[in-house]
């Protein structure tokens, strides 16, 4: 079957490194019936067929793998593990498989988030909770001005995690986040993507501070109730 797949590919008349070459891969494995498991050919092979440099295809790929499309194992290959299709819509194949990922990781994120929070609303020592209020009210004042607020977003969940008395839910969510790689013309890291959800960033905070388990876990899946439907708009292409 890996050796069928390449029938599907036809050599791309522009050397493009990005998005030529991760649809011509998306619609390959369509075509192929490629499902989650299976082995791509080589990357020699994909280079030869679309008459690109091997560098752009391990480029491409390294992004796939950096949204958990792809598995590489030493002395084995490429396989899929997760499911690929070329884009049906107006949307980007490849700003559609990021939304895809997005996805998996708000589901692995609510489960972490919520025993996070949790833990940190019992937890929380008066200095906790002081630093965050600060980062809460720093954050919140970037987002009133407009103004780049990712770091300070990272910052007050941050403080929580701290809070919560075991340090590896910020570590494990900061690696599962920097982990998704995101193209430059990515909606999903415009200042504008996720600012929906910040009413609920206010009982998030009051809740851990109040010690208060409910409110914490309410506001925590409140939000990432709010930034899931937003990527699923993206994906389905109810905004650009």
């Amino acid at each position: 079957m890996t050796r069928n797949a390449l029938s599907y590919l036809e050599p791309i008349e522009t050397r493009t490194r990005g998005v030529a070459v991760l649809d011509a891969l998306a619609d390959m494995i369509e075509r192929a019936g490629l499902k989650t498991g299976d082995r791509l050919p080589p990357e020699v092979a994909l280079a030869a067929h679309l008459g690109v440099g091997r560098s752009t295809i391990r480029e491409a790929l390294n992004r796939w793998e950096g949204l958990g499309i792809i598995r590489r194992r030493r002395g084995s290959g490429t396989f899929l593990t997760a499911r690929v299709q070329s884009s049906q819509s107006l949307v980007p194949t490849m700003i559609r498989l990021e939304g895809e990922a997005l996805l998996r990781l708000q589901e692995v994120r609510r489960a972490l988030e919520n025993v996070a929070v949790r833990k940190a609303a019992v937890n929380a020592n008066e200095s906790q909770r002081v630093e965050i209020v600060r980062t809460y009210e720093q954050l919140m004042a970037l987002v009133d001005k407009r103004q780049p607020w990712r770091a300070a977003d990272a910052a007050f969940h941050g403080a929580i995690y701290d809070a919560s008395g075991n340090p590896l839910f910020g570590q494990i969510l900061k690696k599962l986040d920097e982990a998704l790689e995101r193209s430059g013309e990515s909606p999903f890291g415009r200042t504008e993507f996720g600012l929906e959800s910040f009413p609920l960033h206010k009982d998030l905070c009051q809740g851990v501070v109040k010690g208060d388990p409910q409110m914490a876990c309410a506001a925590i899946n409140g939000i990432i109730d709010i930034v899931e439907a937003e990527i699923r708009m993206i994906v389905v292409g109810g905004t650009d």
